[in-house]
């Protein structure tokens, strides 16, 4: 397997820049999930790895050693597409020991290797099947199985969940994460879907309009993020947010007019006046860092219900503050009515501020 390093990668079509100085590293057998939404570059920094696209600017380094002037086949690396790209007219092992027979080993060779990966992937039943005769999961395992019969350096994966059911997105992402440990791999894997890469990621690099904006644990990215950007983009439903000032005199944050107010600790008020930026903030806090009751307590804001949606495993209450809406997520058996008043309490260790204009987090 193998490192990665790209440094100051840029890349423009024309007048429109898709990716803007990005700089990361992802480690020898590391999970590295580049997450965005849709036109934010990712597909664009992966081909430029692939060698499928021809930075404008930066270098791109594996194992230390720069790849920028060599073709997609010297480099070494797999891509698994969105689109599995399987020959219709070739049968399952056809497609899988193809790229061995482009490099022309012993036909005993490709029979092991195809034989053992079909294997591992639960498809060695299916090696006689075309793809047409295939569902959704079984193809998307004969693309994996094409890249991994290589034995590449890196694999290079573009959304290759996207046309999966929910099912089989669910289970695919499991069976991904164990591969990737079993086979010790570098994967550098492309989505737009926060769970995917919550649940697979050992670190996320959040892409947005081609600007990289927070790469780390993805415990570390959902607990503090860099930016309002990262703050909603991550978590579902995705945090709150709230406009806000902060009264550094009085070490406190208040909310609009004047309708609820926080203490700062000792810790939160040394952040906030470091701050040099404008006064006007925003307040953001997670749905399930917000707590209801109906009886008063400590730092409780009277708020009126005005959605309850019952998901199953839990429960969405949405709570009306003055013009503003606060999502809450409460305990699957919590019962309100519409238009009731209920105390709400905002956890005091667990709320972050950001400037308003930079996006940046003050708090």
């Amino acid at each position: 397997m193998a490192d990665l390093t790209i440094e100051q990668l840029s890349k423009n079509f024309g007048k429109t820049a898709a990716v803007s100085n990005v700089s990361l590293t992802i480690k020898d057998s590391e999970f590295l999930i580049l997450l965005g939404p849709t036109g934010a570059g990712k597909t664009t920094t992966l081909r430029c790895v692939a060698g499928l696209e021809k930075p404008t600017q930066g270098t791109i380094h594996m194992d230390g050693k720069p790849i920028n002037g060599l073709s997609p086949a010297e480099r070494d690396v797999a891509f698994v597409f969105q689109s599995y790209a399987l020959y219709p007219r070739k049968t399952v092992f056809q497609n899988m020991s193809f790229p061995l027979e482009a490099r022309k080993l012993s036909q005993a060779e490709i029979q092991q290797r195809v034989t053992e990966i079909a294997r591992k992937l639960a498809i060695d039943g299916l090696l006689n099947r075309r793809p047409a005769q295939l569902s959704g999961g079984q193809q998307q395992r004969v693309a994996l199985g094409r890249a991994m019969v290589r034995q590449p350096r890196l694999f290079l994966m573009d959304e290759p969940l996207t046309n999966l059911d929910f099912k089989l997105r669910v289970e695919m992402r499991a069976e991904l994460k164990r591969l990737q440990n079993e086979l010790a791999a570098t994967f550098f894997y492309v989505t737009n879907d926060q769970v995917e890469a919550m649940s697979m990621a050992d670190r996320i690099a959040i892409l947005n309009h081609g600007v990289l904006q927070q790469i780390d644990t993805p415990e570390n990215v959902y607990n503090n993020p860099a930016n309002l950007f990262v703050a909603g983009f991550v978590g579902n439903p995705r945090m709150n947010f709230l406009a806000c000032r902060i009264d550094k005199s009085a070490r406190t944050i208040i909310g609009k007019d004047n309708l609820w107010q926080l203490p700062l600790t000792g810790n939160q008020f040394e952040k906030a006046a470091r701050h040099q930026g404008g006064n006007e903030s925003v307040f953001g806090i997670r749905p399930e860092d917000v707590e209801l009751s109906p009886e008063a307590q400590d730092n409780t804001i009277r708020a009126e219900v005005y959605v309850v949606e019952p998901l199953g495993d839990r429960t969405i209450v949405d709570m009306r503050l003055g013009s503003e809406v606060i999502k809450v997520k409460v305990a699957p058996d919590f019962t309100a009515a519409s238009g009731e008043s209920l105390g709400m309490r905002f956890e005091l260790g667990r709320f972050h501020v950001f400037d308003k204009s930079s996006g940046e987090v003050i708090i």
